[in-house]
């Protein structure tokens, strides 16, 4: 039997780049996008109002830009083609 985690919160491949930063902020990212699917179908489904739902989102928004700016990954890291 699986693990109910694993059901309710999946999990992707990380096929970029590796670093630690993008690693995290990766997974930042998809649990951001999990949580989103949760809120829309609550609201979808009358379980919360439409601006519930959009202040959560808002929150949660704020809380992913957070996370990238704490990584440190705001910058675009500079390539070796551009020469």
């Amino acid at each position: 039997m699986t693990d109910s985690k694993d059901f309710l919160y999946p999990r992707g491949r990380y096929y970029g780049k590796f670093n630690p930063e993008y690693l995290a902020f990766d997974a930042n990212l998809q649990e951001f996008a999990q949580r989103i699917s949760y809120i829309c179908a609550l609201q979808t489904n009358g379980k919360i109002s439409a601006e519930e739902a959009y202040q959560q989102i808002k929150s949660l928004w704020q809380q992913l830009k957070s996370s990238k700016q704490q990584l440190g990954i705001d910058e675009p890291e500079e390539s070796d083609d551009e020469d």
